[in-house]
């Protein structure tokens, strides 16, 4: 099996919950059997969001390039970030440091095409959505991309900052909202595509219709490192 490098920390509670899910969806009866991972987290990576949106001069790709590195010389073979906004710098990350970095935003776009999706909302950051890359992929697939309104769009960044990084209850009326408004414009599946979402997936009961991204992330690395258990084939909530 090959090694499987992460860097983490971006966010730290978010890293945690994807060693969770690569543990509980590798097909292992004993210690052994597991996938080896090397993690490195380090949380003082600047800001992604801030960057890509322009509110910040502090380019996080350098630190991750180190981390990276670092990954590589203790043996890693393939690198995950548990940080979708991340990947916006996926590409160069893979260029700078020489070994693959998992694209959670293309294998949700391939996991929605097989699934029959022709139409998905996203839930993440400023960042996520203003860099287009979920957009750009769903449309390759020929699959329709919906992005919350404004307001609903500072919903999304408050449960992110205000809640979860802070570490504070969810205000699921928020989350509700915000849902309620794709699915009236005709959202199929809503995409959890910000690791903090995950969490609230984690710790609440959302209903059908969700896809966790993270879950896809979770899934491909132990599909390229181990050995998948078959009842995540499937990972939209409320379909078997």
């Amino acid at each position: 099996m090959k090694k499987l490098g992460v860097i983490g920390g971006l966010g730290p509670m978010a890293t945690v919950y994807f060693l969770q899910l690569i543990t509980q969806m590798s097909d292992a009866r004993t210690d052994q059997e597991h996938m080896e991972i090397i993690l490195h987290s380090k949380p003082r990576i600047p800001d992604r969001t801030r960057f890509i949106i322009g509110k910040s001069t502090e380019n996080p790709m350098p630190r991750m390039v180190e981390v990276g590195e670092g990954l590589v010389r203790q043996g890693a073979q393939i690198l995950a970030i548990p940080c979708i906004t991340a990947h916006y710098f996926q590409r160069e990350l893979e260029a700078q440091i020489g070994i693959p970095v998992l694209n959670a935003i293309e294998e949700t776009a391939l996991y929605l095409q097989e699934a029959g999706i022709s139409r998905a909302g996203i839930l993440a950051t400023d960042g996520t959505i203003e860099s287009n890359l979920f957009r750009r992929a769903l449309e390759e697939r020929q699959i329709s991309c919906i992005t919350p309104s404004g307001r609903g769009q500072k919903h999304v960044m408050h449960l992110i900052y205000e809640n979860v990084k802070a570490g504070l209850p969810v205000e699921m009326d928020r989350f509700r909202k915000v849902s309620e408004e794709l699915r009236e414009e005709g959202a199929q599946v809503i995409l959890l595509a910000c690791t903090e979402l995950s969490l609230i997936k984690r710790d609440y009961s959302l209903g059908e219709g969700y896809l966790d991204v993270l879950d896809v992330l979770a899934r491909k690395a132990v599909g390229a490192c181990g050995h998948l258990k078959k009842e995540y084939d499937c990972l939209i909530t409320g379909q078997e």
